[in-house]
């Protein structure tokens, strides 16, 4: 059994032992392996399963938000972290999430002569010169349990751990600010006592109770003059940790931490993980495995920007003191009973109704009429001159027949095409067949462009006044980034923080990391998606992008297709994309496809 499971096991108590396979025979000695015995804790009358660790595999389906149909899905296995790889690939996990060198996000000690090491890669031993053991996770506690989401079908490039959570003990302490009516700040202290009753919180995992408190403070203060803060905690964290472990017992849960690999974010994966968590903490009473849960808490301030905790069933009920939300998920009747009577009763929560989050990019002003292409024809007309060449290259392509001449090569032929308002329209071709022309002429009609690349031979393109476009013709017409922040370059064309925040969500940059980072600082693909997001936050009615997806991975691409398709159905977008991809189109699912080839097209209506 693993040391963080076992830990919570008192010495002298009564166990439950099922041994389900005759023990094997090791140097004289008869062992039980991981999966030979199933281990009960006994408290009351009841029976807690402690090993084998939780694990239960989720399948989640991505659909078509019109048809319904099923597009892909993730079939997830949710397990409690096992071993060192795990630890290893949480740790992993949290350098994306903060993404600097300069943040250290682990500790880890010498197996052999004790050193304590701070690195976010498994240090060197210079004395031993063996690997350092991971021994803690920024922020996590001696009580924290660790939920993992690993990919139960993966490609070969895909990693296995696709996400973490980490669950603690309630917070010892919690006051409520309220804000009256005159606009004074108002601190409710034990606000949850108050609403739920001090039994469900108490005794938790308090390290300023700990009755020998003067002494280990002592301590602690000469090991941070020597090793700095961190070594110190966790070189005193065994003195303590026996004792608080021994006496926590709550009726709550805290999940502290939620963290989706950055390739998979803004697909469901968050809701999922926290779902997964409800479970193991309904079924294995985590982290204590003592009394039964009444409530999982959160105090989570990303929840204003991102509604996963509520698509997960929590429910908002207040704002700490330093202003951070609290949310409460209820596991029993009762719980369900508290918080609805304070939804009811408190004159501040009738306020919010136990919603926290709201979308706020909302919906587009849909364009007045169809886009409405009548009898278009683009011809390119080049002169092709050798003269500047040298002799001997002008030589080569005599050989070949190339001489001056003038070219003419007509890319669209007597095109005729209507684009509804917030229809979808994927325009398919062979490369050269001309999918980049009928953008262009669209684009050069709803901006005015003048430039001849952008003007149609014959014939007339219409379309609505109201029109708004944004465009991403790759090397043409795309957006601009500099030095400034993903988040600044949202910022500055939204001058919205809580929008800037939900269109970069939307778009699968649901991190601070992406918030602070620069545009050149990104992955090819989250560079993708930073364009997308630059394009939304200009609020388009129609959209336009050319070579959809061209430099994302199948699944990645899959991803992408998919949510852009869920945005602009809900906003009311039109969205015209030049794709070849079948992943993308499945995923995109397309009101029509425009096929471009020898200067015709031929549109192919989605059935209704």
């Amino acid at each position: 059994m693993m040391g963080n499971i076992a830990q919570w096991l008192i010495e002298g108590e009564k166990v439950k032992l099922v041994i389900k396979e005759i023990p094997k025979r090791f140097f004289n000695k008869h062992i039980l392996y991981y999966d030979d015995y199933e281990l009960y804790r006994i408290w009351g009358d009841e029976h807690i399963k402690v090993w084998p660790i939780y694990r239960r595999k989720f399948v989640l389906p991505r659909y078509d938000p019109v048809t319904g149909k099923e597009l892909y899905r993730y079939e997830v296995i949710a397990r409690e972290a096992l071993s060192e790889e795990d630890y290893r690939n949480i740790v992993d996990l949290e350098q994306y999430h903060y993404a600097s060198q300069k943040i250290v996000v682990a500790v880890w000690r010498c197996p052999k002569c004790g050193k304590f090491f701070q690195s976010n890669t498994p240090p060197i031993c210079p004395t031993c010169n063996i690997e350092a053991k991971l021994v803690e996770i920024k922020g996590s506690l001696p009580s924290s349990r660790f939920l993992v989401l690993e990919l139960a079908k993966r490609e070969p490039y895909e990693p296995r751990i696709v996400g973490y959570v980490r669950v603690d003990t309630p917070i010892p302490l919690m006051s409520r600010k309220v804000v009256d009516e005159k606009g004074t700040v108002i601190i409710e202290k034990f606000i949850r006592e108050r609403v739920f009753g001090k039994s469900w919180f108490h005794p938790t995992f308090w390290p300023e109770a700990y009755t020998k408190r003067r002494e280990l403070m002592k301590k602690y203060r000469e090991l941070v003059s020597i090793y700095g803060k961190r070594i110190a905690k966790a070189m005193i964290g065994d003195e303590l940790r026996k004792e608080l472990l021994k006496a926590t017992n709550t009726a709550v849960s805290r999940i502290a931490r939620v963290v989706i690999h950055p390739d998979y974010r803004g697909d469901g994966l968050g809701v999922l993980a926290v779902r997964a968590a409800i479970d193991w903490i309904r079924e294995r009473r985590v982290p204590e495995m003592k009394r039964r849960k009444h409530l999982v808490e959160t105090i989570a301030q990303m929840a204003r920007y991102n509604p996963f905790f509520e698509k997960a069933g929590f429910i908002f009920l207040w704002e700490t003191a330093s202003g951070r939300p609290v949310l409460y998920y209820p596991l029993t009747e009762i719980a369900r009973e508290k918080i609805a009577k304070f939804l009811k009763e408190d004159p501040y929560a009738k306020k919010h109704g136990g919603k926290l989050y709201r979308s706020r990019y909302g919906k587009v002003e849909v364009i007045a009429e169809p886009i409405v292409l009548s009898d278009v024809t683009k011809t390119y007309r080049n002169l092709l001159d050798i003269s500047r060449l040298s002799e001997k290259l002008q030589d080569v392509l005599r050989a070949f027949g190339v001489e001056k001449r003038i070219i003419e090569k007509t890319v669209l032929h007597h095109v005729n095409l209507t684009i509804k308002p917030k229809e979808i329209v994927a325009v398919v071709g062979v490369s050269g067949a001309g999918k980049t022309t009928l953008l262009r002429m669209i684009a050069g009609a709803a901006l005015k462009l003048t430039d001849k690349r952008y003007i149609p031979s014959r014939g007339e393109i219409n379309v609505p006044k109201n029109i708004k476009l944004s465009i991403l013709l790759p090397g043409e017409l795309e957006p601009t980034f500099g030095d400034e922040s993903i988040l600044e370059h949202i910022y500055d064309k939204t001058g919205d923080e809580f929008v800037s925040v939900e269109i970069l969500n939307m778009c699968g940059l649901s991190d601070a990391v992406f918030y602070r980072a620069k545009f050149s600082e990104l992955s090819t693909g989250q560079k993708e998606r930073a364009k997308l997001a630059s394009l939304l936050a200009e609020k388009p009615n129609v959209l336009i992008i050319d070579e959809f997806t061209a430099h994302l991975d199948a699944l990645t691409a899959r991803r992408v297709a998919r949510k852009l398709s869920e945005i602009a159905r809900k906003a009311g977008i039109t969205v015209i994309v030049a794709t070849n991809r079948s992943e993308v189109l499945d995923a995109l699912v397309p009101d029509k496809i425009v096929y471009v080839g020898y200067g015709s097209v031929k549109v192919i209506e989605k059935k209704q």
